[in-house]
């Protein structure tokens, strides 16, 4: 498909974006900081930036949203008009109304459009002084019965990885909805995490160039990344439900802090605020009020048909995710000790009846000398050892039994929240009481149980790798066959409060639905539970540039998707190669999923193919 559609704004103007220049005699009073980088050719008068978009619609309203700045010699505070019109030509405007655009929101606009039809398609542009904005389509739910709703998934689109070709063809799709599932943006640095092809021949630089941090920082950056014009299109020619993921706010945050954030970043609180200010003000989503930080959850209903659910499982009520080089504990022995020092290997339950003075557990090391591994249960020996100090051939053995029952599956671990499991659940009693089809839950993370796969060396390619990742995916393979999760940030790594969640939609659900993003590859899971009996379906959508397994298995990608089967029998069908997004119809009778992947995302020319569809019919709670 070639990339060559353009942007035209209403008035027939297309606008050049100069990214790398300064707002020319705007001066101080103008935001210079809030509109640096994002700057039109015609800076005399006001001007429309960034497009156009619509999201979080409703059976009789929508928000719309675009970005307007001052010229040269306006005030800060800018009047703005829209309108919405059931015509491409605004003969039939159905609902107008003003308000500003000023730096205190960075000139974004965000109006809540009330008064429309249900299920019904509308057009609707803003206006600043006689200068149209690009004219953007949009459409309400519907209500009552409905025969079919087509949502758009969508993930992980990271600028400096290629050309968001996969935005392009969703634009150009028949679909009512995109959902957006999180990683709209990325917050590294420049040259972190992107591709050389893309930095050095396409130019997809970010900015700022620095991580982002501050407010302004996440500004610039959405502002980077609605510059890109097939980004541009699809908020054009449809609504957005939102959701974010780690990547809007900072990699694997959770509730009080990030993998990706530390002391010298400064609070981390108040970069959270930040990222969420700049999400409210850029994204069309529906806030209770101006500058709300409160949560994002909500939901919507798709008629009779559907209920769709918003959930974050990201920041919210994410308790710290684990890591099994942090986390997993070693194996150890508990001694029976003397007051004369003399101790006694005995085993758990024998440690239990004892007083607590009576008992010392010291790490357990196994001797390789032999080829073979030999426990060393020299009480004196090996009491005052640690990895410094351990002989040669001796080394520590993790405890994955232990990990499991004492780590893992600790019930104090959450991913959502006490309040927002309440909300759910009220949710989808609510549901059940009107008699909706499906319960559609969008969130960010696999739900699906996904275990490590077992890969022999040659499968791995060890011998072309460097010494430092072939030793990386040893370790990998050790994981193999012990029944571990392969992804611990996903609902694996929260598996007592994922129970919790299956049993309220096994009891509340008619046909759940999960989606999710997160990982940049394709899934169709059966989910199931503690006893293999169904309990609904998932779909994983590919990311829309993010790279996935492909780039850290050095693995085919048939042998990677059999291996994974047979390790996963939740697992239905799965991509690990390709990029674009995934389409779902619902109809009262069935749900029908499908991958659409865009051949590259290095080239402005690009084809599309589908995957074979994945169906559920209503009431089996598994895809056939």
């Amino acid at each position: 498909m070639a990339f060559r559609d353009e942007l035209i704004g209403a008035a027939g103007m297309s606008y050049q974006l100069n990214r790398r220049r300064l707002m020319q005699g705007a001066g101080a009073s103008l935001g210079a900081i809030a509109l640096r980088g994002f700057v039109v050719a015609e800076e005399g008068a006001a001007h429309f930036t960034h497009g156009v978009a619509s999201g979080d619609p409703l059976a009789d309203r929508v928000i719309l949203w675009t970005r307007v700045v001052p010229g040269a010699k306006q005030h800060q505070l800018l009047p703005v008009e829209w309108q919405v019109a059931k015509d491409r030509e605004f003969n039939q405007v159905v609902a107008q109304g003003q308000t500003q655009s000023s730096a205190e929101r960075d000139y974004t606009v965000k109006v809540d459009a009330t008064g429309l039809k249900p299920n019904s398609q509308y057009f609707y542009r803003f206006t600043v002084d006689g200068r149209h904005s690009a004219i953007g389509r949009t459409r309400t739910l519907p209500v009552g019965d409905v025969a079919s709703f087509r949502i758009g998934l969508a993930s992980c689109s990271n600028y400096p990885q290629g050309y968001f070709n996969a935005y392009r063809h969703m634009a150009q799709s028949d679909i009512d909805l995109v959902l957006h599932l999180g990683d709209y943006i990325y917050e590294y640095p420049e040259g972190r995490y992107a591709n050389p092809i893309a930095l050095e021949e396409l130019g997809r630089h970010v900015e700022p160039l620095g991580e982002i941090l501050t407010l302004e920082d996440y500004r610039m950056r959405y502002g980077l990344y609605r510059t890109d014009v097939d980004l541009q299109l699809v908020h054009q020619q449809h609504p957005f439900v939102c959701v974010w993921d780690d990547h809007e706010l900072t990699n694997n945050t959770w509730h009080s802090g990030a993998e990706n954030h530390n002391d010298g970043e400064g609070d981390f609180f108040l970069r959270i605020r930040a990222a969420r200010q700049a999400y409210d003000e850029w994204m069309p989503i529906r806030t209770h009020a101006e500058g709300d930080q409160g949560p994002i959850y909500r939901a919507f209903e798709i008629g009779n048909l559907a209920d769709l659910i918003m959930l974050d499982t990201r920041l919210h009520g994410r308790d710290k995710g684990l890591e099994y080089a942090a986390d997993m504990p070693l194996r150890s022995q508990a001694f029976e000790v003397s007051a004369s020092g003399e101790a006694q290997a005995i085993n758990d339950e024998a440690a239990q009846r004892l007083p607590a003075d009576a008992v010392r557990r010291v790490r357990l090391p196994f001797d390789f000398s032999s080829g073979t591994a030999q426990a060393v249960l020299d009480y004196a020996t090996i009491k005052d050892l640690d990895e410094a100090s351990l002989p040669a051939n001796w080394r520590y053995l993790p405890d994955l039994e232990r990990f499991k029952a004492e780590v893992l599956n600790a019930p104090e671990r959450n991913l959502l929240g006490s309040d927002q499991e309440q909300w759910l659940m009220k949710t989808l009693r609510r549901g059940q009481a009107r008699g909706s089809t499906w319960q559609v839950l969008g969130q960010q993370v696999l739900m699906g149980r996904l275990f490590f796969p077992e890969l022999n060396d040659e499968e791995l390619q060890l011998d072309t790798l460097s010494e430092a990742r072939a030793s990386r995916l040893k370790a990998f393979q050790a994981l193999a066959g012990q029944g571990l999760p392969f992804n611990l940030d996903a609902w694996d790594g929260y598996p007592v409060c994922r129970t919790r969640i299956q049993t309220m939609l096994n009891r509340f659900a008619a046909n759940p639905v999960v989606l999710a993003g997160d990982t940049h590859n394709a899934w169709a899971f059966n989910l199931q539970d503690e006893q293999r009996n169904p309990i609904g379906v998932e779909i994983g959508t590919p990311g829309i540039t993010s790279p996935g397994m492909e780039s850290f298995l050095p693995v085919e990608p048939q042998v990677l998707a059999n291996a994974l089967m047979q390790s996963s029998p939740e697992l239905a069908a799965l991509d690990t190669q390709h990029r674009g997004w995934a389409e779902i119809e619902l109809t009262p009778g069935a749900m029908r999923a499908q991958w659409h992947f865009v051949s590259s995302v290095l080239e402005r020319d690009y084809s599309v193919s589908q995957s074979v569809p994945q169906i559920c019919k209503a009431g089996a709670r598994r895809f056939a």
